[in-house]
C-alpha cells in the first residue's frame, strides 16, 4: 500500500484495497453491547466502503483458543479483540502477527497515527481501540442510599446481600486490596509480594460465601436485574448499556475502577491476514473510534476522536463524554491495570484463584 493511499484515510484506503475482490474476515469479540458497538461503528461501514463482509463471533477472552488454533495449524479467526496482558503475552509467545504501525491512517486532523493514539496503545502485535473499566454497580431502586466506595462493596454488615464478581483474579484482587486500604499507586507494589497476594485473598474471603461468580460480560446486569445480587463488579459499558438502552435503575460506582485497554490482534497464520490488517486500519481510524463511543461508554484510543464523541446514538440528550471511564469526575481513584504484572503472573494467580474457589 503506497504512502499516498494511506493519506487518503482509513475508509478510502480500505475501499481502494478492497475494490479488486471482495472478501470476508472473521472478527472475534466479547459479545453483547460491546460487539454491537463494533458492528455498527466498524463492520457495517467497512462492508459498505469495500464490499467485504465481517463474520462476527463471540468468545470469553484469554489466549487459550488462539493458542490452540495456532499450534494446531488450523487458524479460523482473522482478528480478535483482547485485553492488554493477553496481547503482550500472545506476542511474546509467537501466537500473533506483527502489525506495522505505518498501516494506521493519520488522525482526522492530519496528526500521524503514532502521535494521535494515546500513549501506550500501539504495540508490536496489537493496536488499541478502547479504554474500559471494571467497576461495580447496584440497583438504586433497591438501594436508594447505595454504596459509594469500594469498602462498601466488601461491607456485608452495612449492605447485606449477595455480591457478583468475575470468576477471574484480574481486577478482583486489585479491588480487594483497595478495599483493604491500599492506595491506588501502591496496588501492584503490594500485589507483587507473597504477603500482598495473601492479603488480597484474605479480603476476598470476607465475601466469598456471599458471592455469585460471573464469566461473561452480559451476566452482571442480568444478575442485578433479576435481584440475584445487590451489587456486582462489571465492565462499565455493560452497565451503561443497561441504563441507557434498557432503562434499568442501575448506578455505577467509579471508586477504585480498574481501567484497561482492549486491542485488536491478528492470530499467527490468520487465513485472511491482509484483509484483517485493512479492517484493523479502518476500524481504528478517528471517525470509527468516535462512532463506537456513541453506542457504548468506552473511551476511544485516539486523541483526535475525543472531539467527535457526541451523544448516545438513540438519546440525543445523553452526552457520552461524562460516561467515559476517563471523565475527570470518574477518574479520581482510578487504578491502571498493570499489563506486565498480569502477563508475568496470570498463570500462577489463576491457578491459586481456582484452588481458592474450590475450597
Amino acid at each position: 500500500m503506497s504512502i499516498k493511499t494511506l493519506l487518503l484515510g482509513a475508509a478510502a484506503s480500505a475501499l481502494i484495497a478492497g475494490a479488486a475482490s471482495a472478501g470476508s474476515i472473521t472478527a472475534v469479540s466479547w459479545g453483547g453491547a460491546y460487539t454491537k458497538s463494533q458492528i455498527e461503528a466498524y463492520h457495517k461501514p467497512w462492508a459498505a466502503a469495500t464490499g467485504n463482509t465481517v463474520i462476527s463471533e463471540d468468545y470469553g477472552g484469554g489466549l487459550a483458543e488462539i493458542k490452540a488454533q495456532v499450534e494446531a495449524g488450523n487458524v479460523t479467526w482473522d482478528i480478535v479483540d483482547v485485553e492488554l496482558s493477553d496481547a503482550i503475552r500472545g506476542c511474546d509467545e509467537g501466537l500473533l502477527e506483527v502489525i506495522d504501525p505505518a498501516i494506521l491512517p493519520p488522525g482526522a486532523d492530519g496528526t500521524p497515527a503514532i502521535d494521535d493514539f494515546l500513549p501506550g496503545t500501539i504495540f508490536e502485535c496489537a493496536v488499541a481501540n478502547i479504554v474500559w473499566s471494571t467497576i461495580f454497580a447496584y440497583d438504586n431502586s433497591k438501594l436508594p442510599n447505595g454504596p459509594t466506595t469500594i469498602q462498601d462493596f466488601f461491607d456485608l454488615e452495612k449492605f447485606p446481600g449477595k455480591r457478583g464478581m468475575r470468576k477471574n483474579p484480574k481486577a478482583m484482587m486489585e479491588m480487594a486490596l483497595a478495599a483493604d486500604g491500599v492506595a491506588a499507586a501502591d496496588i501492584y507494589k503490594v500485589l507483587g509480594t507473597p504477603e500482598g497476594v495473601d492479603r488480597a485473598f484474605a479480603k476476598l474471603d470476607t465475601i466469598k460465601a456471599d458471592t455469585v461468580w460471573w464469566e461473561a460480560g452480559a451476566q452482571p446486569p442480568q444478575l442485578l436485574a433479576d435481584g440475584e445480587v445487590v451489587m456486582t463488579t462489571a465492565w462499565n459499558g455493560r452497565i451503561f448499556n443497561a441504563i441507557a438502552a434498557e432503562d434499568k435503575p442501575f448506578t455505577i460506582v467509579w471508586d477504585a475502577q480498574i481501567y484497561d485497554l482492549d486491542l485488536w490482534v491478528i492470530p499467527k497464520g490468520a487465513p485472511n491476514k491482509d484483509l484483517a490488517m485493512e479492517f484493523l486500519a479502518f476500524s481504528t481510524a478517528t471517525e470509527q473510534l468516535a462512532a463506537q463511543a456513541s453506542y457504548i461508554s468506552y473511551g476511544p484510543a485516539r486523541k483526535s476522536s475525543a472531539a467527535l464523541v457526541g451523544s448516545y446514538n438513540s438519546k440525543p440528550d445523553l452526552a457520552m463524554a461524562p460516561q467515559m471511564p476517563t471523565a475527570p469526575e470518574n477518574f479520581k481513584t482510578a487504578i491502571q491495570n498493570d499489563f506486565e504484572f498480569w502477563a508475568d503472573n496470570q498463570d500462577e494467580l489463576n491457578e491459586r484463584f481456582n484452588t481458592w474457589l474450590a475450597k
